[in-house]
């Protein structure tokens, strides 16, 4: 094929998107996992919302808030609420001229503590402070110093949600921020919202932590296959009309109920499923469909979640992705096995292993990440050792890796 013949169906495939994003979709942004829906479309959530609004309340009138902390699986409406709740807030607060600044930081995209704050800092600047918040290059101190002074001068009260909190490596940014009224860094009430995957978070926290957050703890449950089915349908006009066919929508829930209850792969899987439509220039989208998109989420889902990791982390993944793939009749491996492997996979690519001890932290990371699960066992004396398991598709890993 010669360059103006590649030109051309460059000019075809963008001549056939539209303004909704594909000509199957009418708005595609509404399967987007950071689209924030109306309330009539957040679906079993009533209760939750509820809760979390009456925490935070008192800072739509200027007043000190409950900081609180969700927990809950991956893609069971707790960023969700939160941001839901935090937009409420706002239009709240301006109905009765009360400045209020909300921002929102997802903690596994920052690079630390002040990362965060850079960010939340130029979510809330207004233009005319001439305060600079720069990736970098001055210390968290004086981001700290900085965000104060924005909040001094320009609100009466603050909202910060923090997304996967558990990302950031210590709790010394929801300690300054849920104590920065009581230790005077700040004149205006400032409100935590904290969301963590990991129901055993709190376990990490400092006592001071803990103390400032109380009991204001929520536990969001995974959604059933109904639920599911309900957010999906709602979400239909993401679509072109009637280019859905009946059994798309049940069979998206279904996979994903199986799956943990996770929305979050249930919308991730109908729009790559709408996708491999365009892709196929079918007029409708398929049942099919669904099945091709599926390795297509399933990558993008593990790209998400080991995006932040070091490099040995990845490597250590591969290893344990090749044991599975090569012994497909074991899927438990104790931790030395996981190790040689590894050291087969350092001596691939060309690099150093980590220590011992470090693959096993970095084992267990993993395990944090719900990509691998780990189990104790008993030796033939009185000794334990530990047992690791892929939860992901051996495959999904490695394709990863190529």
């Amino acid at each position: 094929m010669d360059s103006n013949e590649g030109s051309e169906t460059v000019h075809s495939v963008f001549e056939s998107v539209d303004e909704g994003g594909c000509g199957i979709f009418e708005q595609r942004e509404i399967l987007q996992i950071d689209y924030v829906p109306s309330e009539k479309r957040i679906v079993g959530r009533d209760e939750q919302i509820e809760k979390v609004a009456g925490e935070i309340g008192p800072i739509v009138v200027g007043q000190p808030p409950n900081s609180i902390i969700i927990y809950g699986k991956t893609g069971c409406g707790k960023s969700l609420v939160a941001k839901h709740v935090s937009k409420i807030a706002q239009e709240e607060a301006e109905n009765r001229d009360v400045r209020l600044a909300t921002g929102y930081v997802n903690c596994q995209q920052a690079k630390g503590n002040s990362d965060a704050l850079s960010k939340y800092g130029r979510e809330i600047n207004p233009p005319e402070s001439g305060i600079k918040f720069p990736a970098r290059g001055i210390s968290e101190n004086e981001y700290f110093e900085r965000v104060w002074s924005v909040l001094n001068e320009f609100y009466d009260a603050a909202i910060i949600v923090l997304d996967e909190v558990d990302k950031l490596n210590n709790d010394d940014l929801l300690m300054a921020l849920s104590r920065a009224g009581e230790d005077g860094s700040v004149d205006v009430p400032i409100g935590v919202i904290a969301v963590s995957n990991k129901i055993n978070y709190r376990d990490n926290m400092s006592e001071r932590t803990k103390s400032s957050f109380g009991h204001n703890e929520f536990i969001f449950e995974p959604y059933d296959a109904a639920q599911i089915r309900e957010i999906l349908q709602n979400r239909t006009d993401a679509f072109a009309k009637g280019v859905l066919d009946d059994g798309v929508i049940p069979r998206a829930a279904a996979l994903s109920a199986k799956e943990h209850g996770d929305a979050r792969k249930a919308m991730r899987l109908l729009r790559y499923a709408g996708d491999q439509a365009n892709k196929e220039n079918a007029d409708r989208v398929k049942e099919s469909h669904l099945s091709d998109a599926r390795a297509s989420a399933e990558v993008d889902r593990l790209l998400e979640l080991i995006s932040g990791l070091p490099p040995h982390s990845k490597h250590v993944l591969v290893a344990l992705a090749n044991l599975t793939k090569n012994q497909p009749d074991r899927e438990w491996f104790r931790t030395m096995r996981i190790r040689e492997t590894y050291l087969d996979v350092c001596d691939q690519i060309g690099t150093d292993p980590l220590s011992a001890e470090r693959t096993r932290q970095l084992l267990n990371e993993l395990c944090f990440l719900e990509i691998a699960g780990s189990r104790r066992g008993t030796g033939e004396g009185k000794g334990h050792y530990s047992q690791y398991t892929l939860l992901w598709d051996a495959d999904v890993v490695l394709t990863l890796d190529s």
